[in-house]
């Protein structure tokens, strides 16, 4: 049995002060999965979902997401991003969906926080899109995959 503790700890909360930091091109990958019934995904497969098209709307989620994480996560930078790609890989074996977000830039701050929120927006998307005909949908394995640029340079998980 686990014990849980509170913490509270006050102090001054700050930005990172990122203005002496080189301009360079940041790419982050993101991953994530949603298991279903496998009614559930039979329906967004066959588009026959009365929401309409759940993987087309979790997409463009997704990308918004992306584009919103500093108004989601206080500390976080705004970035202008220049890329994001929101991908979909159907599991049938496993009756789940595997998302994969990449966001890209060139500035002085990386991009893990805008793959991540995306990833976590698009399958919150599909959860909501498909709740009605199946709350015991589970969201699991929100990872970062790759990252690269910056000084600490490329990383893959």
């Amino acid at each position: 049995m686990s014990k849980l503790t509170h913490f509270n700890q006050t102090g001054e909360a700050h930005m990172v002060d990122i203005a002496d930091k080189a301009s360079s091109a940041r790419r982050a990958v993101a991953g994530g999965r949603i298991a279903m019934q496998p009614e559930t995904l039979q329906l967004i497969q066959q588009g026959g979902h009365k929401k309409g098209d759940v993987l087309g709307v979790a997409r463009i989620a997704g990308i918004m997401a992306t584009k919103r994480t500093a108004d989601l996560v206080p500390m976080c930078h705004p970035l202008a991003l220049t890329h994001v790609a929101v991908e979909f890989d159907i599991d049938t074996d496993n009756n789940a969906i595997e998302c994969t977000v990449t966001a890209e830039t060139t500035g002085k701050t990386g991009v893990e926080m805008e793959a991540l929120t995306g990833v976590q927006v698009a399958l919150l998307t599909i959860y909501d899109m498909c709740k009605a005909v199946d709350r015991g949908m589970t969201m699991s394995d929100i990872r970062l995959l790759e990252k690269s640029g910056g000084k600490s340079g490329h990383w893959k998980r």
